[in-house]
């Protein structure tokens, strides 16, 4: 997320705080760089404009500020500019202190609003909020049974019988089977089209006039950039939006959509979608993803990230093994690289640390297949040469490299660098 556009502003920002006095040319000259990445990044050109031009005003005032370096003081301006153009501060969903709160998720086919909407859904079942889903979209083939599918693989009710009737109707019966069924929050997946047309909003705005919901999220594809812009736009102006899902944020999206739709449309983005996955959902914090943008890391997001995925009690064990005489064991490393696994995809965790370089990450390999193959060559030994790796003679060693599909080298390799980690362990 953002890798191209960190690297640059990240690259354009070191050279200035490596210059002890700057001058007015030297500020203009970074924002002209600024001007180009984030055009090039596709964000809106009014949008752009008007950030560079708030942080110029604000530098030639650091300028003759002499407690402050000047360029650590233009790096603060650039920040809390990013910071403003994101929508400021959290934003979080407004639930409703009586009945159901019911959420409409409305946008274009294709933009992932059916996952999206499993993805909250577990989310919200995390929080407490024990949610339910409604299939609202009656023109999509297999529609209704992709939320069956995804509502079963999250644990939460899919409610909604798609027959004849006005949509309006149908929404309002499923609304009133989720109320029975205890359901606190209430997530619509409304139909989509391939474009906007009068028809689609028509529709929405019925459904929305007959079940009154407390948010409208637009599910945007963060792939599109500026086109994403103008169809959050046209929802808002049509539907009234009261926040945005970006999703596909985990690809080569440039960033554009994420920096613009606050500054054009003023709603804010509520989550983001970073995986294929049920969990790859995230809150949106302006300030933090202002720092992942100019590669200050995300530690919060990581600590987030860690105690959500990590089981306490497993890393108590580990913990206390490690500092025992015997040490881990392959079996320990295996839980410990399953919690690791857990926490997502390795590029997105070590971009939350500070100072990870962006082109590092964009050398890493796209996939997380290497931890992959180590689990299986785990997985392939018996109990007693996870517990002992000293009796893995070449026998042995050659019946798991085949057992896991990988070669005698790759289980030589995972060994030694297993021995190297428990000496370093044990010197901690």
């Amino acid at each position: 997320m953002f890798t191209a556009l960190s690297e640059q502003l990240s690259g354009v920002l070191k050279r200035l705080t490596g210059r002890g006095v700057l001058s007015e040319g030297d500020v203009t000259e970074a924002l002209r760089e600024i001007r180009r990445h984030l055009l090039e990044a596709d964000v809106s050109f009014e949008v752009t404009r008007g950030f560079v031009e708030r942080v110029r005003e604000g530098a030639v005032g650091a300028l003759k500020i002499d407690a402050v370096r000047p360029g650590q003081q233009v790096v603060k301006l650039v920040h809390d500019e990013i910071v403003a153009l994101l929508g400021g501060a959290r934003r979080d969903l407004a639930f409703a202190s009586v009945g159901p709160t019911t959420i409409l998720l409305v946008g274009l086919q294709g933009s992932g609003k059916t996952t999206t909407a499993a993805k909250l859904a577990r989310r919200l079942k995390l929080e407490q909020k024990a949610p339910g889903l409604v299939a609202a979209d009656p023109y999509r083939p297999a529609a209704a049974e992709q939320l069956e599918q995804l509502g079963k693989q999250v644990g939460v009710p899919v409610f909604g019988n798609l027959g004849t009737g006005s949509v309006p109707r149908l929404v309002q019966e499923a609304l009133r089977e989720a109320e029975k069924a205890r359901c606190r929050t209430v997530i619509v997946d409304t139909a989509g089209r391939l474009q906007i047309d009068p028809e689609l909003m028509d529709e929405l705005r019925a459904v929305k006039d007959a079940v009154k919901p407390r948010e409208v999220l637009l599910v945007a594809d963060g792939m599109t950039g500026q086109d994403a812009v103008k169809i959050a736009k046209g929802f808002h102006d049509a539907v009234g939006l009261t926040g945005v899902i970006l999703t596909k944020l985990d690809g080569d999206a440039r960033g554009g959509a994420a920096l613009s739709i606050h500054g054009v449309t003023g709603v804010p983005i509520v989550y983001v979608g970073v995986g294929e996955k049920v969990e790859a959902l995230e809150l949106f914090d302006p300030v933090r993803m202002a720092g992942r943008i100019l590669g200050q890391g995300d530690v919060v997001g990581l600590v987030e990230k860690a105690a959500a995925a990590i089981d306490v009690k497993a890393a108590q064990k580990l913990e206390q093994k490690a500092r025992s005489k015997r040490g881990m064991d392959l079996a320990d490393f295996l839980v410990a690289l399953k919690q690791m696994q857990a926490m997502g995809p390795m590029k997105q965790v070590l971009g939350m640390l500070p100072g990870v370089n962006a082109k590092a990450l964009r050398q890493l390999p796209a996939d997380d297949k290497r931890l992959k193959h180590v689990e299986a060559m785990v997985l392939s030994m018996t109990p007693a040469e996870r517990a002992d790796p000293s009796i893995l003679n070449g026998s042995r060693r050659l019946r798991i490299a085949k057992g896991s599909g990988t070669s005698v080298q790759d289980v030589n390799r995972l060994l030694e660098q297993f021995q190297q980690m428990r000496k370093l362990i044990k010197r901690m």
